[in-house]
């Protein structure tokens, strides 16, 4: 595929501003455009405009239906479709699509989670056009063109039941008071300053062959039993690694079907554990990179079936090599091209940038819980702090320089600057490199990367919304105290105000920057001595985005309201409990429908071949041992199968959510890993052709 093809490609399913310029009348494009810069309220005679020219590009492409697309409180997407025909009257048809049509639909909100916020017989809802994300075509399987329009969703009276809503509205947030900032630091040309996103997407692929016979995979996205495969990531050859060719090929479609739909993806190599991957696109606000970043883990999934292959998403699909998260790149820019997380060749007298910092590691350290919990769900809680994810302790890496810059001010010293140092690797023929201000630092879970933040303890299956609606209005909080200080003051005194934000905020609130081993057992013990908090699993996490605390910070800055918190608190735990409840059931069914049987086949020609070798020889040691095995094995099983089967039911009879996610936390869940050890015992000593399902070997390494 050439560049002036790829260039063709991108966007061509996507009803973008370049579109709108082309199709609209200038003023109708003035308008939309209005909007979308200021947040401007659209009149609904320029909506008109809009759906008609939008209807006509989509008949052109193909499409024949649309659909308000959004995203529930489930963390998947939804879409009703609607065609676009209108009887006439006279046995034929026209195509229609109104403005009211294109702002507004009227999915049913009584079967999506709504934490309380809708009973089952208030069942209507709303999704309200988001015209700041570009509408887009869909194109299934099987050449069906659908209209996808991006919107948010709310109940009947006014609450958000999506992740979308909460996304626009922290923005709205943070541009406000990261505004009074600039202002008050002198600039005047800045309009807007819109919170930026840069996602990575790790992901497993396996063939569906082997997925189709494991009930674990199928019903819960990991697997529940499986012994370690001889080779695992120990080898360290699979990490950019040259990519195979049925990958390659999935990668290729995948990178097309995105590019039209004007996801920007742009690097894609082979992850450390064997069948892992990553590819990532590049930076857009952050309402956009939600969008994208659902559509990313869709069309993954779709595009891998069509490949033979099936896209797993989950955060630890397999035991003993590395899972899956999702780096989210968060920054901050302004309308008129700014990064205000951008430190410059001398960030030490950059001013604007050192106050910008020390507001975010004041918002890191302060709600540090928050940001914890944004990232919990069941499958995180199988990564963080197992050396290949994060430690649950929330921390900033800044680099020696920056670091040693916020000392330095903190100490009222002189940071003497060594200038732009490159970097000589030791062969004539190859370049020196300029050296960056900071190394990179993989295992910290809230990294300074050069211009942005890269928090790295999301969950590779999670909607990117929740932390990134956190990290917006925690740094609007941070930004509005210091807005509040620098307007106080003088114009002349301006400099020296806000020398002391910066003093202050390292000597409150550094503690929270460390840039050593995340991984390491020291830094559990020191991050304990300096107060930072260990919150080691979901049901601990997600109280605290239902505290007094958090209900007072969210409403404040109308981002979440308490009924809005309260619900998703409600709905997150039920979701934990629901999730430990699905693979309790189906480790029970594949205990006695694969696992005992074959164990009892095992020992039943064990037992056979024991006699045949005792009539012929009288000697049978081996085989009496082994057999003494299996069966010890398989008692130990069925005893903890009996009790996985009564903790369960314990747990759905809990009457409240906590009582009942505790039980699943610490007695289902631990008893189902007991379990697991006992079955993956017997595999390592089961002949192949006995074992029921497809092995770590066959899924990881012949895919």
């Amino acid at each position: 595929m050439s560049d002036k093809d790829v260039a063709k490609l991108y966007g061509s399913n996507v009803f973008n501003l370049k579109l709108m310029q082309q199709r609209l009348p200038k003023e109708t494009y003035k308008s939309i455009k209005k909007t979308i810069d200021t947040g401007a309220t659209l009149p609904p005679q320029v909506a008109d405009v809009i759906a008609s020219a939008m209807k006509d590009w989509a008949l052109e492409k193909g499409a024949t239906h649309y659909s308000h697309w959004f995203q529930p409180l489930t963390g998947a997407t939804a879409e009703k479709h609607d065609s676009f025909i209108s009887p006439n009257g006279n046995g034929s048809i026209i195509m229609e699509f109104s403005g009211a049509q294109l702002v507004q639909g009227e999915p049913d909100a009584s079967s999506f989670p709504s934490g309380g916020l809708r009973t089952t017989f208030e069942a209507r809802g709303y999704t309200a056009w988001d015209c700041t994300s570009p509408a887009f075509l869909k194109k299934d399987g099987v050449g069906n063109v659908t209209l996808c329009i991006p919107t948010a969703f709310c109940s009947y009276t006014g609450e958000a039941l999506d992740k979308k809503t909460p996304v626009l509205r922290s923005m709205e947030a943070v541009s406000k008071q990261a505004l009074r900032v600039l202002r008050a630091l002198g600039n005047t040309t800045s309009e807007r300053v819109f919170s930026t996103v840069g996602p990575e997407q790790e992901y497993f692929l396996i063939d569906k062959k082997y997925y189709d016979q494991r009930l674990d995979l199928i019903t819960s996205g990991r697997t529940l039993f499986g012994a370690n495969a001889p080779k695992g990531q120990e080898m360290e050859d699979q990490y950019f690694g040259a990519i195979r060719d049925r990958v390659s090929a999935f990668m290729q479609d995948l990178d097309v079907e995105l590019w039209r739909m004007g996801v920007a993806a742009k690097t894609k190599h082979n992850e450390v554990a064997p069948a892992q991957f990553e590819m990532a696109s590049v930076f857009s606000t952050t309402n956009i990179a939600s969008d994208h970043n659902q559509l990313v883990m869709e069309t993954m999934q779709k595009m891998a079936l069509r490949h033979g292959l099936v896209c797993l998403l989950h955060e630890k699909p397999f035991d003993g090599v590395n899972g899956s998260g999702k780096h989210n790149n968060w920054s901050l820019a302004t309308n008129d091209g700014q990064n205000l997380l951008e430190p410059g060749n001398t960030p030490h007298d950059n001013e604007q940038f050192l106050v910008f910092l020390s507001a975010v590691i004041t918002a890191i350290d302060r709600h540090a819980d928050k940001l914890r919990a944004s990232a919990a769900n069941p499958g995180n809680d199988l990564r963080l702090g197992a050396n290949e994810a994060p430690p649950a302790i929330i921390s900033i890496f800044m680099g020696t320089q920056l670091t040693e810059i916020l000392d330095c001010i903190s100490k009222g010293k002189k940071y003497t600057s060594q200038g732009q140092s490159f970097l000589s690797i030791g062969a004539d023929s190859l370049p020196k490199l300029p050296k960056d201000n900071t190394d990179r630092n993989r295992t910290s879970p809230f990294a300074f990367t050069g211009n942005k933040f890269e928090f790295r303890m999301m969950p590779s299956s999670a909607s990117i919304s929740g932390a990134n609606v956190v990290l917006n209005t925690i740094a609007a909080e941070a930004f509005d105290e210091i807005a509040t200080r620098l307007e106080k003051v003088s114009k002349k005194d301006i400099n020296k105000e806000a020398a002391s934000i910066i003093k202050e905020a390292y000597k409150k609130h550094g503690r929270v920057i460390f840039n050593g081993n995340n991984y390491s057992d020291e830094w559990v013990k020191e991050a304990k001595k300096r107060g930072l908090a260990n919150i080691k699993n979901t049901p601990l996490a997600l109280p605290y985005m239902n505290t007094p605390e958090a209900i007072k910070l969210f409403g404040k800055y109308k981002v979440l309201s308490r009924e809005e918190l309260g619900s998703r608190y409600e709905i997150y735990l039920e979701h934990y409990c629901k999730t430990i409840n699905i693979e309790a059931q189906a480790a029970i069914t594949m205990v006695k429908r694969q696992y005992i049987p074959a164990a009892i086949r095992i020992t039943s020609e064990l037992a056979d071949t024991i006699a045949k070798l005792k009539a012929a020889s009288g000697k049978a040691s081996v085989q009496k041992d082994l057999l003494k095995r299996v069966s010890d094995l398989l008692e130990s099983a069925t005893v903890k199968l009996a009790e996985l089967e009564s903790a369960t039911k314990k747990a759905q009879k809990a009457t409240d959510l906590e009582s009942q996610a505790k039980i699943y936390r610490d007695k289902v869940k631990t008893t189902a890993e007991s379990l697991r050890a006992d079955i993956d015992a017997i595999e390592d000593i089961a002949p192949a052709r006995l074992w029921p399902v497809p092995t770590y070997s066959q899924m990881l390494f012949q895919s």
